[in-house]
């Protein structure tokens, strides 16, 4: 017997609850607000009614100073250091939220490697 359920979720994003924790926030006006929370603001969220799934991992094992280790579940073998007060319409373009978000897509420096 095959049990589907169907969710709204557009696109699936990783982010490392360990990096974020280290961080302390890092993002938003005040870089107070984890990236998680920050994603969510897009439309992002844990239930399956959201735009995009936000989903906070255990360490994924890069551990960068000042950032947060992001995976896009599209492309699973790219993964993104997100600097700490990257502002949110760089952040939008970035993971590809910029419809969702209102944001302009704009072309992103290549992703440094650790």
């Amino acid at each position: 017997m095959k049990m589907l359920v169907r969710s709204h979720w557009s696109k699936t994003v990783l982010v490392c609850g360990k990096c974020s924790k280290k961080l302390g926030g890092g993002f938003g006006e005040k870089r107070k607000t984890s990236l998680a929370k920050l994603l969510r603001r897009f439309g992002g969220g844990k239930k399956r009614k959201s735009a995009f799934g936000v989903i906070e991992t255990k360490c994924l094992g890069v551990c960068p100073k000042g950032a947060v280790t992001v995976v896009d579940a599209a492309h699973p073998g790219r993964w993104q250091l997100i600097a700490a007060g990257t502002p949110e319409d760089q952040l939008a373009g970035r993971l590809g939220l910029a419809a969702s978000s209102g944001a302009e897509d704009t072309p992103y420096p290549p992703i440094r490697s650790h």
